[in-house]
């Protein structure tokens, strides 16, 4: 009798593991992952909590001017949650910025984190497809 639970199945494997067959090519390293382009939402809680601490405002305060809850600003600045247009602007606005402020700087946040990212300062899909706008666009 077996020493197996009766609802156990037993594994017997083919080859070692590791092991190639003969004759395989040697394995190669898996190519690097392409860097992950920044998320819009951490981008605009990084750029509300920027304000926020450059005014020297508690969570609570501008939480409160927004009428928003304080656990809810928190996790929009810590880009956890994708944040309605009513709530960045009602946060923007405590902040004394506008909407249009609030998404102009995350965009020039976008844009100076992914410049590094793409060789000849991110400009050469523009460059490649003739566009030339450079500004920005949000579709709803």
């Amino acid at each position: 009798m077996s020493n197996h639970l009766p609802n156990e199945a037993r594994v017997i494997p083919l080859r070692p593991h590791g092991a190639r067959p003969a004759g395989a090519p040697p394995r190669q390293a898996p190519p690097a992952p392409a860097a992950k382009e920044p998320l819009w939402r951490d981008l605009v809680g990084d750029v509300l909590r920027r304000e926020r601490l450059a005014q020297e405002r508690t969570l609570k305060d501008v939480a409160d001017e927004a009428r928003i809850s304080m656990p809810y600003l928190s996790e929009v600045e810590r880009g956890r949650k994708e944040a309605s247009s009513e709530v960045l602007a009602a946060a923007a606005h405590a902040l004394g910025l506008n909407l249009g402020d609030l998404l102009t700087r995350a965009q020039g946040e976008l844009v100076r984190l992914t410049s590094r990212q793409v060789p000849g300062g991110g400009r050469a899909s523009r460059a490649r497809t003739g566009a030339s706008y450079d500004g920005m666009c949000l579709a709803a």
